[in-house]
């Protein structure tokens, strides 16, 4: 049976490097492959799946790093998408929040999956400090669970979608409700928004704690995924919910643009985040964020 292991980016005296965690041990990636060339994780994922291969043979003499200090798995992408809208159950809880009619399924009306741009350098890891920007009162939280694509996909067929996924990490897509909207512009001005204060903001995508192959995870429609601040969980939910599935949203962004190896879909957020209850993160609060079979993900805000 071919050896599992775990992708992601570590601190080295030059910058990030990528890593390889088996079992407990952390490994170079490059040592353990004999690879000079996979320095960062995008440089392994640029050869992927022949990197995916060569991460399964045994560790043999390679050296284990010493306590090595884990980053975000992927720094940076080309592009981070994020589904809007994408559970149902969130759908109502927005709906509700903002005294309006719950919306049909898209299914329904024709359309396809929905997506904004989160800017890459907005990437934090596991364990780094997230600064809450000073402009905002209402950031929220947002668990998602992420695809990270390992070929380039350009009008892919839904069928074959998922076979152009690396593997899966988990990603918190932190929202300044507050700063979306532009006062006093028109409600009906088609310059009313502001995406970038709203969802790219410094650190406003932790990612992590690393990258599980995607023949590790058959169906990322079957996994359940959990968020908690302070240990009082707030989001309890299944990828089943989706409206769009991950194989959906790959195929309808790569009829819009080509994917390319190490960019993310953030695949959209269960019920349960801040804006559905009337709270919103504070200096202090610990997030926590699990994904079946992935693991968990946790940031303290400042």
């Amino acid at each position: 049976m071919a050896e599992s292991y775990r992708l992601l980016s570590y601190r080295a005296e030059r910058g990030a490097r990528a890593g390889v965690a088996i079992g407990d041990a952390v490994f170079d990636a490059a040592a353990l492959t004999g690879r000079a060339d996979y320095v960062t994780v995008l440089d392994l994922l640029a050869d992927w799946p022949a990197a995916d291969k060569l991460l399964r043979k045994p560790p043999g003499s390679a050296k284990q790093l010493a306590a090595p200090k884990v980053l975000a798995p992927v720094l940076y992408p080309s592009a981070v998408y994020c589904a809007g809208a994408n559970y149902a159950d969130h759908m109502l809880e927005m709906a509700a929040a903002a005294k309006a009619a719950p919306e049909p399924d898209p299914h329904e009306l024709g359309l396809g999956p929905w997506h904004f741009i989160k800017a890459p350098r907005a990437i934090v890891g596991d364990g780094d400090i997230v600064t809450l920007p000073r402009y905002a009162r209402n950031v929220d939280w947002e668990i998602e669970l992420a695809a990270v694509i390992g070929r380039p996909a350009r009008n892919v067929p839904l069928e074959r979608a998922l076979d152009y996924v690396a593997g899966y990490t988990i990603a918190n897509d932190l929202s300044a409700r507050d700063a979306g909207r532009r006062g006093p512009v028109p409600d009906l001005s088609p310059f009313k928004w502001d995406w970038t204060s709203h969802k790219s903001f410094e650190g406003s995508c932790p990612l992590g704690p690393w990258i599980v192959p995607a023949s590790d995870i058959p169906d990322p429609q079957a996994l359940g995924l959990k968020l908690w601040i302070n240990d009082v969980i707030k989001q309890d939910s299944h990828t089943s919910k989706m409206i769009f599935t991950t194989a959906e949203q790959i195929a309808h962004l790569s009829t819009r643009i080509t994917l390319h190896p190490g960019d993310l879909v953030l695949t959209g957020t269960p019920a349960g985040v801040g804006a559905g209850r009337g709270e919103f993160l504070k200096a202090g609060d610990v997030v926590k964020l699990w994904i079946e079979k992935i693991g968990t993900l946790t940031n303290t805000c400042a």
